[in-house]
């Protein structure tokens, strides 16, 4: 895999107006993805980092595109170099944000979003407290649970896994800036650009 390295030192982090990362968390199932290819298709101007996974390619994924996938001593060098963002592990796989490419499009004044779990989130709050916490929260926990059993993508002990993870996550909204119920797609995406236009 390509170096993902960019500028890293905190004197190299964006600065002003324009150049605030948007960082959009929440339980797995709640529907983040749709949420953002939404987004991404309403609002091409706005640019998605493509993490870098440990975890295997599902069906249908093509390296660059959903992730960089990436084996363990390459994930363990990209830690070691400091060319992450954030990082963290889920059921065995680890998950992290390319600096480089983030920074190089909050430099250029691109609008840029993140979409990563609540660890990531912390770790981005750390290092870039400037950043926009958005927290996308499910109607109700009954929908939340339907949703991850009705992906079918998963086996029961990782969907276990989730819904217990899932229970911390939204402990932890108070955590972020702003809290979007996912209700409606179409209203999350245009409340979504408008607080990263703001």
């Amino acid at each position: 895999m390509p170096s993902l390295a960019g500028p890293g030192r905190p004197e190299d982090l964006p600065r002003g107006p324009g150049r605030r990362l948007t960082v959009l968390s929440g339980p797995s199932g709640v529907g983040k993805s749709t949420v953002v290819a939404e987004l991404r298709r309403a609002h091409p101007q706005v640019w998605l980092s493509v993490s870098v996974t440990t975890r295997r390619p599902r069906p249908g994924e093509t390296h660059g595109v959903e992730y960089f996938f990436a084996g363990d001593t390459e994930f363990d060098r990209l830690v070691a170099e400091g060319e992450l963002l954030e990082w963290a592990e889920f059921a065995g796989n680890r998950y992290g944000t390319p600096r480089g490419p983030v920074l190089e499009r909050l430099n250029a004044g691109v609008p840029t979003l993140l979409e990563i779990d609540l660890q990531g989130a912390r770790q981005v709050r750390e290092s870039m407290p400037e950043a926009l916490l958005v927290f996308l929260a499910p109607p109700s926990w009954e929908e939340l649970e339907n949703r991850l059993r009705g992906r079918g993508t998963e086996p029961e002990d990782v969907i276990a896994l989730r819904l217990e993870a899932g229970r911390v996550e939204l402990a932890a909204e108070k955590e972020f800036d702003v809290t979007l119920v996912n209700t409606s797609v179409p209203d999350v995406c245009r409340r979504l650009i408008a607080l990263m236009s703001a």
